[in-house]
């Protein structure tokens, strides 16, 4: 039974691409077979969503819409399928939406519809709206259990802080989906972005030694304590990008074997020679996990000759969101400030929270909005 739901709630609107959002009244909805109505806690924001709202990156999506990304709440009410989510629940929502009768069609909640005939249509008929609201409608399986005693009591996370998961989450996607092993040694590059940093600090996490590229020598030493302070032993090396492609190369191979490399190039690096670099370095049958944007990721016959394996990556599974989520209630990660910074931002204030975003960012830094 959902008690206490209000007829109407607050949310942040956008008209139209590039016109400012409006904090606008709207009516609750009620959850039918397969949803839920979640009460948003903390809503991550990214660097660059001032640059998707205001038309400066073409991405493609419906408007009017509610905006956002993903983000931790408390299940409100649930339509009459559910059989677990009940209300009061914390729990992580997922922005990546999939089409029930054909998975492999997806989009990304509030953000881009993927122009794929199926998911522009789901998105703009049925899951238009995102997290940027006191009360979101999402698909059921888009709604993850958190044992809030656990992470919340046991361990000291602040749910504002869990909403870090969106980032951890994506850098995961890629470092499973290429089978990193406890010991082995990942290049993450360029590390000092949000992604980027979220690559390192799950690639620590899950055992890994991990060198660290970027161009900005003060974001690679503060990369760097911050690991450090989070664990002492950390296995951590970092490298500055020069843009000579056969520095780079010759710096990363100093280090010995390296066997896999998680790339998160921004479309402002797509012409920098960095991976070429990387994947140039990696051992006999290295692993590679393209996140980003790269216009030329390898050198042809070094790839060959060496049997690299280039595999793209679209944020991750739901199988990954489900391990991931036992790694945190594990205890494998830091706690505090030692996992992340937020800043915290209400509804009214979205611009100075998107302001922010674009400036706090890097390994454990964070925004959200709390409704």
């Amino acid at each position: 039974m959902a008690h206490n739901i209000p007829s109407e709630h607050r949310a942040l609107v956008l008209e139209k691409v590039g016109s400012p959002f409006e904090v606008k009244l709207l009516s609750t909805p009620q959850p039918t077979s397969g949803s839920a109505l979640v009460r948003i806690e903390a809503a991550s924001v990214l660097s660059y969503h001032g640059e998707i709202y205001g038309g400066v990156r073409s991405y493609t999506f419906p408007t009017p819409l509610v905006g956002g990304y993903s983000a931790i709440g408390r299940i409100a009410s649930v339509g009459p399928d559910a059989t677990t989510l009940q209300a009061g629940q914390l729990i992580y929502v997922d922005c990546v939406i999939h089409a029930r009768d054909n998975p492999d069609i997806q989009f990304l909640s509030a953000l881009h519809d993927s122009s794929h005939e199926g998911s522009v249509k789901l998105m703009r008929d049925v899951w238009r709206n995102g997290n940027f609201a006191e009360y979101a409608n999402v698909p059921l399986e888009n709604c993850y259990a958190l044992n809030e005693t656990r992470l919340c009591t046991e361990l000291g996370y602040h749910i504002r802080d869990l909403a870090h998961i969106s980032f951890l989450m994506v850098a995961y996607g890629g470092l499973r989906d290429i089978r990193l092993e406890p010991g082995e040694t990942i290049v993450v590059c360029p590390a000092t972005g949000n992604f980027g940093g979220a690559g390192v600090q799950v690639a620590l996490a899950m055992g890994a030694r991990v060198i660290a590229m970027g161009r900005n020598e003060t974001e690679l030493a503060r990369l760097r304590e911050f690991s450090l302070e989070g664990s002492p032993t950390a296995n951590i090396e970092i490298v500055k990008i020069t843009g000579d492609e056969k520095i780079d190369t010759a710096t990363l191979k100093s280090f010995g074997t390296i066997d896999a490399v998680l790339d998160f190039t921004p479309p402002q690096g797509l012409k920098s020679t960095h991976l070429r670099s990387a994947t140039s370095a990696l051992r006999r049958n290295g692993r590679v996990s393209m996140m980003g944007f790269s216009d030329s990721p390898v050198v042809p016959w070094t790839m060959v000759a060496n049997n690299i394996k280039l595999m793209g990556k679209l944020m991750y599974e739901r199988a990954d969101i489900i391990q991931f989520v036992k790694m945190l209630e594990s205890g494998l990660f830091s706690r505090g400030k030692n996992f992340v910074d937020t800043k915290t931002f209400r509804l009214e204030d979205w611009n100075s929270a998107f302001q922010v975003a674009a400036e706090h960012m890097g390994i454990g830094r964070h925004v959200v909005l709390e409704p």
